[in-house]
This record gives C-alpha cells, sequence and structure tokens, in this order.
C-alpha cells in the first residue's frame, strides 16, 4: 500500500491508501477524488488525469516516457515542471507519502 495524498486547488487535502500496483489514478478515481477524472481509464489517451507531482516528490518519480510529455501539450490547466499523468504513475514503496497537486 502506499499514501497518496491529493491537494485540492482550494487547499483542501484528502490522503488515500492505494494498493501497490495501480495507477496513481486508479486511486483517485476509487476514492472519488475531485479532478481526476480518468475519460480514458488510463490508457494515456486523454490527459484528464493530470497532476502536479510535488516539487519534493520529483526525484522518486520514474522519468516520463515520450507519449506522456505529448500528452501534456495538450492539458487544460498550464503544464508545470511537475506535471505528470497520473495513470502513468504506479503506487509502490518508493511512492509512499506521495504529495499530487490536482489542478485547477
Amino acid at each position: 500500500m502506499a499514501k497518496i495524498t491529493y491537494i485540492q486547488p482550494n487547499g483542501t487535502e484528502q490522503a488515500i491508501e492505494a494498493k501497490t500496483g495501480w495507477s496513481v489514478m486508479e486511486g483517485a478515481v476509487k476514492n472519488r477524488i475531485r479532478g481526476i477524472d480518468a475519460d480514458c481509464g488510463g490508457a494515456c489517451a486523454c490527459a484528464t488525469c493530470h497532476v502536479y507531482v510535488d516539487e519534493a516528490w520529483l526525484s522518486a518519480c520514474p522519468p516520463m516516457e515520450e507519449v506522456v510529455n505529448a500528452m501534456l501539450d495538450i492539458v487544460i490547466s498550464p503544464r508545470q515542471s511537475g506535471s505528470r499523468l497520473s495513470c502513468q504513475l504506479i503506487a509502490s514503496a518508493a511512492l509512499d507519502g506521495i504529495v499530487l497537486h490536482v489542478p485547477d
């Protein structure tokens, strides 16, 4: 299990436990995190699971694949250095405690 904290644009925090192997998006959807729509169901085809990884956690994330980088070019909220698709981040011991900011 990995603890994941989602911070809404208004500062409200919601911490969840995600099973190891789940995507961070899957944990958000199963726990009804507002702002993580995941329209494509995790196929890396829509960017509606866009999150900002807290700067303190960027080095713990795996390198971004080119397809993710391309999808981030179409996000509605401004792309930032911590922009990631939550469907491509997998809950693991390495990400236990990760903090994610949900775009406005």
